[in-house]
């Protein structure tokens, strides 16, 4: 049945793939539609720049990434309506143990920018009890690397064995950490472009992956 299981998701991300190239297409004209760089996506980038050079040249802050990891497997199964059991996180790997179980909360990390959520969680809060949307520019700063951390770190990660992406297999894994991702690019794209909103980019994302499939079908 696991067997019969895993190849039933593999299909599953295989169909998926067509979504995918459909999110980088939308993406790419949501980004081509901006006629000059603003100052927030500039302080953004600078921010990511940042974070990969001390991802490169520094010691890596594994026991931070590991904890993240473990967290939001922890978030996603209380979303599911679980409840944590236990969690264990050192620079080495961590554990994480919920009453349910299913694939986005095995697969989650590895798509939910924990600490980007975290920086945006704070301004708000901020910005709304102490004024911090003052401070715009650092929160994109900020936000640049923290995004950039998830990216970096996930890559990393990636290059390794993981029970998590064995577990869901490979191919249904990738196209569910590949769409998720390039959904929360779509999502911040929408949010913090002044030529964008989020209507009409998932609106473009749905048009031009229906394209694709509507093509892929004409091939049959």
């Amino acid at each position: 049945m696991k067997t019969i299981s895993k190849i039933f998701r593999n299909i599953i991300g295989i169909l998926l793939l067509p979504l995918c190239a459909g999110a980088v297409t939308a993406l790419y004209q949501a980004l081509a539609a901006e006629k000059a760089a603003s100052a927030s996506s500039l302080l953004f980038l600078a921010g990511a720049v940042i974070w990969v050079l001390v991802f490169i040249f520094l010691p890596k802050p594994d026991t931070i990434y590991v904890f993240g990891h473990e967290a939001t497997h922890a978030i996603f199964g209380w979303i599911s309506g679980g409840k944590l059991k236990g969690m264990k996180v050192n620079s080495s790997g961590g554990e994480t143990l919920t009453t349910k179980s299913n694939f986005l909360i095995t697969l989650s990390p590895y798509f939910f920018p924990f600490y980007a959520v975290l920086v945006i969680i704070a301004y708000v809060i901020g910005s709304l009890l102490w004024n911090w949307s003052a401070y715009s520019l650092v929160f994109f700063f900020l936000l640049g690397a923290a995004y950039a951390f998830h990216i970096s770190y996930t890559f990393h990660t990636l290059k390794t064995e993981q029970p998590d992406i064995a577990k869901e297999g490979y191919i249904f894994s990738g196209a569910v950490i590949l769409l998720c991702n390039l959904l929360i690019l779509l999502l911040g794209a929408s949010m913090f472009s002044p030529s964008a909103n989020i209507p009409s980019v998932f609106s473009a994302w749905l048009s031009q992956s229906a394209g694709i499939y509507e093509n892929l079908l004409g091939l049959l």
